[in-house]
């Protein structure tokens, strides 16, 4: 699905602010993987996920995309954003960001619904109405009924809830998670969670999701990375990754780091 050779990303090279984000990262990215990452802050998790969203355009290093319906593959190291969203879904922390508060729910999916489609214009009529319908029960929170309401009148669950149900349904060859339930209660947490593993399944996706939260990275997903320094120093497959627990994990850093992990919220999430 996605392949990464030899990333480098530099911040202000050569100058007194110089600063080395991501060193020599390589990584392969199999259709239908679900991979967690973790790492403190500065690791260069969220800087990878820019890298590969197109919002940052690597130092050196290529990024290579594989269409699993046509078998072949390109290069999109310095493909646009925008044109990456076409393939490319990504949610972030903040469940404000995925939704346009001032327009309302109809609108919000009618936008999404559009990157599909090249050059057609689709009215919101009753038939595209009732798919919205259709699609919102599956949250289980009554927003089918809701269409005519601005996104801005519902709580953070119901909007981040809201961006992953329309992200999915723009059908993303990957969908890059970051730290999606970390703004939110641990109940809205939970369900976004839940709702995470649903659509994984239902939609056959392949998913990268960072989290800081070290058990919830070791319960979920069939492969484990961990960052740091803008290195992976990690790279877990399922059947290690199924006998480890977040100790392994600490003893493993210090083995390779020759020091101690110092992070509450990772260790105690």
């Amino acid at each position: 699905m996605i392949r990464i050779e030899k990333l480098d990303m530099v911040f202000a090279p050569g100058t007194a602010d110089e600063n080395v984000a991501l060193r020599n990262i390589n990584l392969r990215v199999q259709a239908g993987d679900f991979i967690t990452i973790i790492g403190s802050n500065g690791a260069g998790k969220s800087t990878l996920y820019n890298v590969i969203a197109g919002s940052l355009f690597p130092t050196s290093g290529r990024i290579f995309l594989r269409d699993v319906e046509k078998k072949a593959e390109r290069e999109i190291t310095r493909e646009a954003e925008y044109r990456r969203a076409r393939y490319i879904g990504r949610i972030f922390q903040n469940p404000l960001l995925g939704t346009a508060g001032k327009m309302t729910l109809a609108d919000n999916m009618m936008i999404c619904h559009r990157k599909g489609y090249k050059g057609l214009r689709i009215s919101l009529n009753k038939s595209m109405r009732d798919y919205f319908r259709e699609h919102l029960r599956a949250l289980g929170m009554g927003l089918e009924n809701r269409l005519n309401d601005n996104v801005e009148l519902f709580s953070g669950g119901q909007r981040q809830a809201l961006t992953l149900l329309m992200t999915v349904m723009s059908r993303p060859g990957l969908l890059l998670l970051d730290e999606h339930t970390a703004a939110l209660d641990p109940r809205n947490a939970e369900m976004i969670m839940d709702l995470t593993l649903r659509f994984t399944a239902d939609y056959h996706l392949t998913v990268m999701m960072i989290t800081h939260n070290m058990n919830l990275a070791l319960e979920f997903g069939n492969r484990l990375l961990m960052m740091d320094g803008g290195e992976i120093i990690l790279n877990i497959d399922a059947a290690e990754k199924a006998k480890l627990c977040a100790a392994d994990i600490v003893e493993r850093f210090r083995a390779i780091k020759k020091q101690e992990l110092v992070n509450d919220e990772m260790l105690l999430g």
